[in-house]
């Protein structure tokens, strides 16, 4: 955030544009955003996702199958409640599990797979990342058909995750139960209603600028503390970028070489800028000098992968493992690395086919 709002600032400088800044700005971008990121901190903290996940994991009698609950409960579930939600929630979830297990030496491979898993399974619906949300408003594309195209990478992840996982010799360990407390019905309702009002945002039935402030004003009312718990610097993130990219655009020489630099390399600049940036900042930058967006979304989707900063979300994994077990880092580093070209050059190779 420190980082797009000095960009946006020094772009000032050179388009003093003063009060036309807000026309830059996506606000129903900024709006779904927050209203998903509310929702989806209520849901977790309500534990209604450890205690799906702890009916599932009752059956488990192998690390192999404890490996594919774990690794594709993110997977599915960052489809809806995007990846970063899906990490912060199933990471420290499956660390514990493991631990119950006496199968601590699987940490660094279960965390890397999840972490992939989350990036990959969240590339499949508009909301299930947020350079996704964003590049979904910005092209105009029905929901059925942002879907479609992402849908053959999708599944590729799916068999290739249900690979790697096979590859790993499984131990026999005896069933797991998990007891977790859901905050009530009334909250499980209260929020499962939220959601459904994001959808209806997702599908064009409500502007999501008339849904933030219902979202915002009833939380204000039952659940004033979940406010404080929105991921307000991703916010302030896309706000800035939207004045960077727009001052830039503005600027007729930068304008005419960005666009001319991109022309037939959309996809392959979005996956590398993605590797220095990130790739929500990568959609955000690229977005304004390109009307490309199937290469575009492409491109960003596969640029999660690769360095730990690829995807912002990658770093939520990397926390949470140094944290239990620092003495893995290295260790960590290494195979997220490899693991993570290898998908890259296989999902490269799938799109060549294609």
């Amino acid at each position: 955030m420190c980082l797009s709002v000095l960009l946006a600032l020094l772009s000032c400088l050179f388009v003093p544009s003063g009060a036309a800044y807000f026309s830059y700005i996506d606000w129903e971008t900024l709006a779904q955003l927050f209203s998903l990121m509310a929702v989806m901190k209520g849901l977790q903290e309500a534990n209604f996702f450890v205690s799906m996940a702890g009916l599932l994991l009752k059956r488990i009698k192998s690390t192999r199958t404890m490996l594919f609950a774990l690794v594709f409960l993110p997977f599915v579930c960052s489809m809806v409640i995007t990846n970063d939600v899906a990490l912060i929630v199933f990471v420290p979830f499956g660390l514990t599990i493991l631990r119950m297990a006496g199968q601590e030496c699987l940490a660094v491979p279960q965390v890397a797979l999840q972490t992939v898993a989350a990036n990959l399974g969240s590339m499949l619906t508009p909301m299930g990342n947020p350079q996704n949300l964003y590049l979904y408003n910005r092209s105009g594309m029905g929901f059925g058909e942002f879907c479609r195209l992402l849908f053959p990478y999708f599944l590729a992840s799916a068999v290739c995750l249900a690979a790697a996982i096979l590859l790993i010799k499984p131990t026999h360990i005896s069933a797991i139960s998990v007891s977790a407390k859901t905050g009530g019905r009334r909250k499980l309702f209260f929020y499962s209603a939220g959601f459904l009002l994001c959808l209806a945002g997702v599908f064009n039935l409500l502007s999501p600028v008339v849904i933030a402030p219902v979202v915002a004003a009833a939380l204000l009312v039952f659940e004033r503390g979940l406010l404080r718990a929105v991921d307000y610097s991703l916010l302030g993130t896309f706000f800035a970028f939207f004045i960077f990219v727009g001052n830039i655009v503005q600027i007729e020489g930068i304008r005419n070489f960005l666009a001319s630099a991109l022309e037939g390399r959309v996809e392959l600049a979005a996956v590398l800028t993605s590797q220095v940036i990130s790739n929500v900042p990568a959609a955000l930058l690229l977005s304004g000098f390109t009307s490309r967006w199937e290469d575009l979304i492409i491109g960003c989707n596969f640029g999660g992968l690769g360095t730990l900063i690829a995807s912002m979300a990658s770093l939520i994994s990397y926390k949470a493992l140094v944290k239990d077990f620092p003495g893995q880092k290295r260790r960590y580093l290494g195979y997220f690395t490899l693991l993570n070209i290898t998908f890259l050059m296989l999902l490269f190779l799938l799109e060549a086919a294609l």
